[in-house]
């Protein structure tokens, strides 16, 4: 049986602040909640709406150049797009795959976009990154209690 709640992260440790998303999801899974799965991955991919089944609700985790700091959070709901085509699959893009292949509604979800600045290769994350990081993880606790 699955966990009624997800936390799913992307990104790739190795690029700086592109490390955000696996970062938040390690630090959840520190917490060893109940009823709390996570995951991590490098990039989103077609597969990962198998993940969505049986879920009460999801929580998608990543790094962002466009998000006002410390961290912007949004609903999010199934949109085709041409991200399936790409590396960069858009989580939306997954809640459609998930759409097409239960033909109903996925669970909800959000977007928790954590701001970074740099994403060089090699680098760890900046100052920066981190103090926003834990703003993240901060907000994640209540939105954790909510549930």
């Amino acid at each position: 049986m699955k966990a009624p709640l997800l936390i799913f992260g992307w990104g790739n440790p190795s690029r700086g602040d592109d490390a955000l998303g696996p970062l938040f999801v390690e630090r959840i899974d520190a917490m060893q909640l109940p009823g709390v799965e996570c995951l991590t991955d490098f990039q989103l991919q077609i597969e990962h709406a198998l993940d969505l089944h049986g879920r009460r609700r999801i929580l998608f985790v990543d790094a962002s150049r466009a998000a006002a700091p410390p961290f912007t959070v949004e609903r999010i709901v199934a949109a085709k797009d041409a991200s399936f085509t790409t590396h960069a699959m858009t989580p939306q893009a997954v809640l459609q795959v998930f759409r097409d292949l239960e033909d109903e509604d996925p669970p909800p979800c959000w977007l928790l976009a954590i701001r970074g600045e740099q994403f060089e290769l090699g680098e760890p994350p900046t100052a920066a990154a981190q103090r926003n990081l834990d703003a993240a993880l901060a907000w994640a606790r209540q939105w954790l209690a909510d549930a």
